[in-house]
């Protein structure tokens, strides 16, 4: 059936505090996402996330988030273009640094959260994005939802991307997320998570949470790392996958 690269966001841990199972889940997925600083993580867990990569040959992204600690960076903000462009070449340019200072090298990069929502919407803000990626990097992968504006604007700034499908998210009837805020946001079933990674990376479709088949490009598949049955998840779907002939592989 071919290949489909599998995405982790992790490195979100900060100072004593704990967050994900990010040793074990590396042995399950091709690409990881790591947190920047600014939503969560920090220099030390930025690093120890890199080594683990690096030791585990699994690509590395930047996972640049608004500046939200305490909202763990899934509250919207509003923030001028070049407030945005700043902040996310910042949160890059770090990461990039730890890379090539620990013998990685960056693959490409995932907005993060309520900037990852708020982007795939809105234009302006895509574009700054886009432009603080080609600044720090030109040979940089920006990963973005299926469809979105993030998608389209990379494509127009001449950068690669890679259209973002979620195994362990709920989609409305437009291809967009069910919100977070809605109870049935999350896929919570192990085996429903599977069938729906299974789904995706076969045949580029999905059933929203009205019932509808829709089709949605995947050239990345998502799990999240802070997810409580993360572990159980990212098994469950690289098994699925091997029964079905899949391969799980970086984007190259």
């Amino acid at each position: 059936m071919g290949s489909i690269d599998l995405n982790c966001d992790m490195g979100e841990s900060f100072g004593s505090w704990s967050m994900g199972p990010d040793a074990e889940l590396m042995r399950y997925v091709s690409s990881v996402n790591i947190a920047c600083g600014f939503h969560a993580g920090d220099a030390g867990t930025m690093r120890t996330t890199v080594e683990l990569a690096v030791a585990n040959r699994v690509a590395i992204g930047a996972h640049p988030g608004y500046p939200d600690l305490q909202g763990f960076g899934r509250r919207n903000m509003s923030m001028a273009p070049q407030e945005l462009h700043d902040a996310v070449l910042y949160q890059i340019s770090a990461l990039k640094g730890i890379c090539e200072a620990y013998g990685g090298r960056l693959n490409h990069v995932k907005p993060h959260g309520a900037m990852y929502n708020q982007a795939a919407a809105n234009r302006e803000m895509s574009q700054a994005i886009a432009e603080a990626v080609l600044r720090a990097d030109p040979s940089l992968i920006v990963y973005g939802l299926s469809g979105s504006a993030l998608i389209e604007e990379a494509d127009r700034a001449g950068l690669r991307s890679a259209s973002e499908a979620f195994a362990d998210r709920t989609y409305r009837n437009d291809g967009s997320l069910t919100p977070r805020s809605e109870p049935d946001a999350l896929v919570a079933d192990v085996a429903a998570a599977a069938a729906q990674a299974v789904s995706l990376a076969r045949s580029g479709t999905v059933l929203t949470i009205d019932g509808a088949a829709i089709s949605v490009k995947a050239d990345t598949i998502c799990i999240h790392g802070d997810g409580a049955n993360a572990l159980e998840f990212a098994a469950a779907i690289s098994a699925a996958f091997a029964e079905n002939g899949i391969d799980i592989r970086s984007i190259p």
